[in-house]
């Protein structure tokens, strides 16, 4: 069994959840139930399934990682909403992305390594 501790990924995935958190805090009130909690879930369910990945077998680890990636694209959506609807500016997507997209790449690597 790994120790999703050691994964870069977890590590990094595990700090951009934070910054969703600290992000969303300037929500109006009325989005705590809707794009708040939505956009956080998503987030925080990325270094959730790498972490509960590395307690399961390579093929099961895979679907964990792949369960990931689509919180990944689920909070890039989530993102693009918040910026079309004003919650956040357009350096914050920029750089919410750009780490969105490390963290991407270094699970999608991690797949295709598992699968190898």
């Amino acid at each position: 069994m790994m120790d999703f501790k050691k994964l870069k990924i977890w590590e990094l995935s595990r700090q951009f959840v934070k910054e969703i958190y600290e992000v969303t805090e300037s929500f109006p009130a009325n989005e705590q139930y809707a794009m708040t909690s939505q956009m956080r879930r998503a987030a925080y369910s990325i270094p959730s399934n790498v972490a509960e990945g590395t307690a399961k077998g390579n093929k099961e680890f895979a679907r964990y990682l792949s369960i990931a990636m689509g919180s990944i694209k689920e909070t890039e959506a989530f993102l693009l909403l918040a910026y079309d609807i004003g919650y956040i500016t357009e350096q914050q997507l920029t750089e919410l992305n750009k780490k969105l997209e490390v963290i991407g790449k270094m699970n999608y690597n991690l797949i295709k390594k598992i699968n190898n």
